[in-house]
């Protein structure tokens, strides 16, 4: 895709080019959000309206494959179990790391596109999981649609090897989150391991209870 495309889609379908960019993120979507922000940079396409589009449909996205983990995960699981693998690892990862995974897993390659599915069959609460996939939705549209807006004419020639770059770059940062947030855990516990206890009450000899 390139901006002659999109103007093209534009001038065809005018506003519903946000609705498509709501399809879109709704099932995947980082490199289409970029060439979105990219377009908007250009002035055909409104930026916020590009933002509010991927964050919606994002949010939206995720939270429906969360339900369907919720209501029928086992069943699907017993049907697809080339799933599990990938069900798995999520789950580990939220064993681990909690409300940072669920804040970060789409910026994780091999496990964003199941982790919302895995975490609907984890017990998550679900007003929980929409308060931070909420936020963790805007994150991600802010970032991508931001990074092809302010990077507009860089873009057009490196897409594909700054998508990834990008990619990796936002992982690196979260990883960094995670690391700081399991040190400070284990520093915490390794203090609570060495505090002092209190010596307990030692019997005389020959002393008799009462």
């Amino acid at each position: 895709m390139d901006l002659e495309t999109i103007q093209g889609l534009v001038t065809d379908y005018g506003a519903l080019i946000y609705a498509g960019i709501f399809i879109w993120t709704f099932l995947e979507g980082e490199t289409f959000v970029i060439f979105m922000g990219m377009a908007a940079h250009h002035g055909i396409l409104s930026w916020t309206w590009v933002f509010l589009c991927a964050w919606i449909g994002s949010f939206c996205g995720d939270q429906c494959w969360f339900w369907i983990g919720r209501k029928w995960g086992n069943q699907l699981l017993a049907r697809y179990p080339k799933w599990q693998g990938g069900v798995e690892t999520a789950l580990d990862l939220l064993r681990r790391y909690d409300t940072w995974f669920i804040l970060s897993f789409r910026f994780i390659y091999g496990v964003r596109n199941v982790a919302s599915f895995a975490m609907g069959t984890s017990g998550v609460a679900p007003l929980r999981f929409a308060l931070l996939n909420f936020v963790a939705a805007a994150v991600w549209a802010l970032s991508f649609a931001g990074f092809g807006y302010v990077f507009g004419k860089a873009l057009e020639k490196m897409i594909g090897n700054i998508v990834l770059a990008f990619g990796i770059t936002m992982l690196t940062m979260f990883s960094l989150v995670f690391l700081g947030s399991w040190l400070a855990r284990r520093r915490r516990q390794n203090k609570a391991a060495s505090a002092p206890v209190a010596p307990a009450a030692i019997a005389r000899p020959g002393a008799d209870a009462s």
